[in-house]
């Protein structure tokens, strides 16, 4: 699913461009688990000793499945900045569910996972299916092969696939997040109930229910994402930014910008300039 101003992935990933330490392959789920998994990400890094990666990300509103060669966890929404450190050499297996998955695949409410992790086999969906170390099976011979990917994907989709079919609530959230982001305009809360044709507080305890989340929440991060979107392509008119994303002015959005990714938007765009070339004889 693609959205406004550039490549949704990149948008929420706040990487560094100057880090060359790992590299991130990002697979399609297979058709029938659509409505479940969104995406596949498989970033192999190599750290030089002495040397830390942190990753910076504002996540969707969706859950997450991670299995590395240290750990395997189910993630809630982390509702502020997510930030991983790598270091030394590893893999993981990430799997962004789709909206509707949390629930189901957590089997209770996806607001008590707002803000938290826990380990796969904690939730009964994985417990006894020895998930991680079947996975780690396939990978940890060599990450890179292709084939074992692939092998580790099925192991994961054998899991996943049992909570299908996607139910009448489920399909209802994977629209309402999709239309919040792929509509810029949609500012408001009350305007995204008009296009449902549902209540605010139906649409809230919707929401914690599914998402774990608000709607106002949902429109502020799509914002957010956006604002990241149009600074990686140089962006440097706050004030029309800021007027663009529906800020009541330049201030309230840098403010909301440096809170949520401890940088000015300006310190943001200068990181992802490009560097000058080589100038040209004359």
């Amino acid at each position: 699913m693609s959205g406004p101003a550039g490549d949704d992935i990149e948008r929420a990933h706040l990487r560094d461009p100057a880090d060359r330490t790992f590299t991130i392959d990002r697979p399609e789920p297979p058709a029938h688990l659509r409505d479940l998994i969104r995406r596949y990400w498989f970033p192999v890094w190599d750290v030089p000793p002495g040397r830390e990666s942190t990753q910076r990300v504002l996540m969707y509103p969706i859950c997450l499945l991670v299995i590395t060669p240290e750990y395997a966890r189910f993630y809630g929404v982390v509702r502020g900045l997510s930030q991983t450190t790598l270091i030394g050499r590893g893999y993981a297996v990430g799997v962004m569910f789709q909206p509707a998955a949390g629930f189901l695949i957590a089997g209770e409410p996806v607001i008590r996972w707002t803000d938290r992790f826990a380990d796969v086999e904690e939730l009964a969906r994985f417990a006894g299916r020895d998930l991680a170390r079947r996975v780690r099976g396939c990978l940890d011979p060599d990450p890179h092969d292709r084939q074992a990917r692939s092998r580790a994907y099925a192991v994961v989709e054998d899991a996943i696939g049992e909570v299908l079919p996607v139910d009448d609530e489920g399909v209802l959230v994977n629209r309402i997040v999709e239309i919040v982001e792929t509509t810029p305009e949609l500012l408001r809360v009350d305007d995204l109930c008009d296009r449902l044709a549902i209540g605010e507080r139906a649409l809230q305890r919707l929401t914690a229910r599914r998402l774990g989340l608000t709607p106002k929440w949902l429109i502020r991060r799509r914002r957010l994402h956006e604002a990241a979107g149009r600074l990686r392509e140089g962006e440097v008119d706050l004030t029309a930014l800021a007027y663009d994303l529906g800020y009541a002015d330049q201030a309230h959005f840098s403010r909301d910008w440096r809170r949520s990714t401890g940088q000015t938007p300006r310190e943001f765009a200068a990181a992802h300039r490009p560097e000058p070339g080589p100038r040209q004889p004359r």
